[in-house]
């Protein structure tokens, strides 16, 4: 059987808007937000700029610790988010080719 990987992450607008998902294709997830594929609050909110993941192995896994990180508080968010991104860059800028910033 082959191993799958999902992914928790956070999503920020310009303005610090943030969306907490899990997906098992964070490129192609990324992607939709980015074009506006999906109907919803992360294209009401513009909100398109990869600043956090985390990845695992294991789907249940991801989907406690979605849940988890979407009770917290968002002090608790920004702290996780700049615990390992702390200037808020887009981690997902390389993934294409277009010069967004």
């Amino acid at each position: 059987m082959e191993e799958r990987t999902y992914y928790v992450y956070l999503l920020a607008s310009k303005s610090r808007r943030l969306y907490v998902g899990v997906t098992n294709s964070l490129e192609r997830r990324l992607f939709e937000h980015r074009e506006k594929l999906v109907d919803g609050f992360t294209k009401q909110y513009n909100i398109d700029r990869l600043v956090y993941f985390e990845q695992t192995p294991d789907v249940l896994s991801a989907i406690c610790r979605e849940k988890q990180i979407k009770r917290w508080r968002r002090s608790k968010k920004i702290s996780l988010i700049e615990s390992k991104n702390p200037t808020w860059e887009d981690l997902s800028t390389e993934w294409y080719k277009d010069d967004r910033k």
